[in-house]
């Protein structure tokens, strides 16, 4: 059973190698570590994708965890995005490959780039169907969303009434009159590091896209 642990732990040699080890010991199985912010308080954030046997619970993890100093679980849950971890050179080497549809191509591959459930690409050229690309698990249905249209650079969006308990981020795509966004179900929150790497990802795909 995959599971998708995001951690804060100092931002020092061995910190962790320690945190490995006491997820090991705690009958996780690690199959990838992504670093995803390094902040200026000496704290990191870090990714850990795992498989736990049926027998271990996801809290041993976090008691394993919460008994080093220093590191604390902002998030755990299970991770259906994919088996491994995607790079942002993956999702770049995805969509130059196929440049006539590199923004749903890059939408495609956001859930497992952001460790997020679904993705979708809406524009205000569709009328009163503004969903051009969408991931299967995203909603069906987009609500009123022009305030979304404003934004001039990647932001954490408002909660969507429609959408439940759902944490989102969007970023506008330069020249196309569109917005690329992703939704996670009740977290975990959006970092600034992703809110920049979301936003750099999309306009380097429209550029692409623009090539063709």
């Amino acid at each position: 059973m995959a599971f998708l642990l995001r951690i804060e732990l100092p931002d020092v040699p061995g910190s962790l190698g320690a945190v490995a080890t006491a997820l090991g010991e705690a009958g996780a199985d690690i199959h990838a570590i992504e670093i995803v912010e390094h902040r200026s308080d000496g704290k990191a954030v870090d990714d850990v994708l795992l498989e736990l046997p049926v027998t271990t619970m996801p809290d041993q993890l976090i008691t394993a965890c919460h008994r080093l100093d220093g590191v604390r679980v902002q998030w755990i849950s299970r991770y259906n995005a994919g088996a491994n971890l995607s790079m942002d050179l993956e999702a770049v080497e995805a969509f130059t490959a196929e440049p006539a549809r590199a923004l749903e191509s890059l939408v495609d591959r956001i859930p497992e780039t952001f460790r997020a459930d679904w993705a979708l690409l809406v524009t205000r050229r569709g009328g009163d169907s503004p969903l051009v690309h969408a991931t299967p698990t995203a909603p069906e249905r987009v609500p009123d969303i022009d305030k979304w249209f404003a934004l001039d650079h990647a932001q954490r969006l408002s909660p969507v009434a429609d959408w439940g308990s759902m944490v989102l981020a969007g970023a506008p795509v330069p020249k196309h009159d569109a917005v690329v966004v992703f939704g996670r179900h009740g977290g975990p929150p959006v970092l600034d590091s992703e809110l920049a790497r979301l936003g750099h990802i999309v306009a380097l795909a429209a550029s692409v896209g623009a090539t063709v």
